[in-house]
C-alpha cells in the first residue's frame, strides 16, 4: 500500500558559457549567476575606489579646513563657551544642592563686595590706584591702550 517516489537526481554541470545548470530542467528559464572570477573582479574594483577615496579623504579635509578655517574657528569657540556654560551651571546647581554651603558662599560674596568698596571705592586717589590697575590688567589682556 505504500506508494514509492523516486526524487529527480540532480547534478550540477557547468555550461560551456560558465554558468551552473541543472540536468533535466529548462534552463532556458532559470536565472544563471556569473562566474566567480568576475563577482572578485567586481569586489576588487569596489575595494580600489573606496582605497582611493579613503588615500585622498585628508588632502579632502586639509582643503576644506584650510578653505572655512575663520568659519570652522569661530564655531568651535561657540560650541565650546555653550559646552562651558552648561558644566558652570550643572556644578553650580550641585553646589547649590549642598545645605549651608550657598548660604556661606553668599556670605563671602557680599563680604568681599563690602571690602573692595571700603578699599577702592570710598576715596578718589585709591578709585585712581583702581583705575590704573585696571588699565595696566586691560593692556596686559588686549595688547593696547584705550
Amino acid at each position: 500500500m505504500e506508494t514509492q517516489q523516486q526524487q529527480p537526481e540532480s547534478v550540477n554541470t557547468i555550461s560551456s558559457q560558465g554558468l551552473l545548470a541543472l540536468d533535466g530542467t529548462n534552463s532556458a528559464n532559470l536565472p544563471k549567476l556569473p562566474p566567480a572570477r568576475e563577482s572578485e573582479a567586481q569586489w576588487q574594483q569596489i575595494g580600489r575606489q573606496v582605497s582611493d577615496f579613503l588615500a585622498q579623504l585628508p588632502e579632502y579635509i586639509g582643503s576644506l579646513f584650510n578653505k572655512y578655517k575663520q568659519a570652522l574657528l569661530s564655531l568651535a569657540v561657540i560650541l565650546s563657551a555653550l559646552i562651558t556654560v552648561k558644566v558652570v551651571l550643572a556644578v553650580l546647581d550641585a553646589i547649590n544642592g549642598i545645605p549651608l554651603l550657598s548660604p556661606t558662599f553668599e556670605l563671602i560674596g557680599i563680604g568681599y563686595v563690602t571690602w573692595i568698596i571700603f578699599r577702592y571705592l570710598i576715596k578718589a586717589e585709591t578709585r585712581r590706584e583702581l583705575a590704573e590697575k585696571l588699565g595696566f590688567f586691560k593692556k596686559e589682556i588686549v595688547g593696547r591702550e584705550g
